[in-house]
């Protein structure tokens, strides 16, 4: 299979198969949000919000699937930076890239303040003044650590959390279903809430459905992309959907009054399970943000490595650790950086600064489908969508209506790091 530039020299081992791909998808999707979401989306819609999630799932579907057929086609790492270079040229692919890094970072940083705060529920000291500087600094100076000493150590660690995230969540599932029997199903019997109401409730589940993008970028470290890229994906889409719609059902069987809660898992195991099973749901927070940062650490650097390699950043970022042979130092500045965000701000604040970036990022993906598929689809095991260029014109549809969805905090914020970028580009072309 052909590179997507001349001259790329990867370094890195592929030590990926199907199996830690999948791990990075439903690592990327499942983070903090479906252990707070459910509330949300029962005040919204009722019981009906059991079909919000697959029609979440639906809208993302066919950005996904873009996704998928790019990722077949390309054996270097990158993801969205290939993507964009190979179809629109460098300033795109710089840019893609870069909103992407920005994004990612951002939602690092944020979930790291999330999980000191999740600490802090057991040991309340990690959560205040100078303890809480100390709880980021060990959260995330071991993160980058385990990323630095190999990609294998990294994606065994990731096994063990999703291992953790997924026995908690399954056992809040089927001790619902053991203890409520019947009474876990929606009986409907109330008339279809309006539709401000069903869309509002979509708006705020589909943020359960992005993370995805990550498992892409390490295809330079995958033995099989052209094959287990577009697999991965799509069975992290359908094995989360299944789990979500599942958790929504017991949640709101066993809290009648749902849509007031402000932590409805918690509540959920808590009245299913008494204390106990409350702490039990507490741990399945903490692991399944742990899983979410582990499978940003190890994606994100890589980005920062494969526009080195492509000349748009320093060389210093794209050298390859002698021992470990991992991007150290792309690792070690994204590691620190990291730091500095989840130290300054919240949890709040820093999550709402990455929408508008992620949705320009998934556009550029799905406009570069009909220019890289000429090139491209002809090359042996190659995942080629049906029905033309459809599926990614219903992706770019999907991604213009969310963005009409967002806050203004979130277009200027988004703009000033398109001018960033910018500017970083040009001073990069200058060199």
């Amino acid at each position: 299979m052909r590179n997507s530039l001349a001259g790329m020299q990867e370094k890195l081992p592929r030590n990926l198969g199907l199996w830690g791909l999948w791990l990075l998808v439903v690592n990327g999707l499942i983070g903090a949000g479906i252990f707070g979401l459910p509330s949300g989306a029962y005040a919204l819609a009722g019981e009906y919000s059991v079909w919000i999630y697959l029609v979440c799932a639906l809208l993302i579907l066919p950005v996904i699937l873009s996704f998928a057929e790019l990722g077949s086609y390309f054996r270097g790492t990158g993801g969205p930076v290939r993507y964009g270079t190979e179809a629109f040229g460098r300033f795109i692919g710089f840019q893609s890239g870069w909103l992407f890094y920005i994004a990612r970072i951002i939602s690092f940083s944020a979930n790291s303040v999330l999980l000191t705060d999740s600490i802090a529920y057991f040991f309340a000291p990690a959560g205040e003044g100078t303890g809480r500087l100390i709880t980021l600094a060990l959260i995330i100076g071991g993160l980058t650590l385990i990323n630095v000493l190999g990609s294998v150590e990294s994606i065994r660690s990731l096994a063990i959390f999703t291992i953790v995230k997924f026995s908690v969540l399954l056992f809040l599932v089927f001790g619902g279903l053991i203890f409520l029997g019947e009474q876990v199903l929606p009986a409907f019997e109330r008339g279809v809430p309006p539709m401000s109401d069903l869309g509002a409730a979509t708006l705020l589940l589909i943020y359960a459905f992005v993370g995805f993008e990550g498992a892409v970028v390490p295809a330079g470290e995958a033995k099989r992309p052209e094959r287990d890229m577009p697999l991965a994906l799509l069975f992290g889409l359908g094995s989360i959907v299944i789990l979500y719609m599942l958790i929504q059902m017991v949640a709101q069987a066993a809290v009648p009054d749902l849509g007031s809660s402000e932590s409805p898992l918690l509540d959920a195991s808590g009245r299913l399970f008494g204390p106990a099973g409350a702490i039990i749901l507490m741990i399945g927070v903490v692991t399944s943000v742990t899983g979410n940062l582990v499978g940003n650490i190890f994606a994100t650097p890589r980005l920062t490595y494969a526009l080195s390699i492509d000349k748009m950043l320093p060389k210093w970022f794209g050298e390859v650790h002698s021992r470990f042979q991992t991007p150290a130092n792309s690792i070690l500045f994204f590691g620190i950086f990291a730091f500095i965000g989840a130290a300054l701000g919240s949890f709040t604040a820093l999550a709402a600064m990455t929408v508008l970036s992620r949705l320009f990022l998934y556009i550029i993906t799905c406009a570069a489908v009909p220019v890289l598929r000429p090139k491209f689809r002809e090359q042996e095991k190659s995942f080629v969508l049906k029905g033309g260029y459809l599926v990614p014109v219903l992706g770019i549809l999907a991604c213009i209506w969310l963005m009409f969805q967002v806050s203004f905090t979130s277009i200027w914020m988004t703009a000033l790091f398109i001018a960033g970028g910018t500017g970083l580009y040009w001073l990069g072309s200058r060199n």
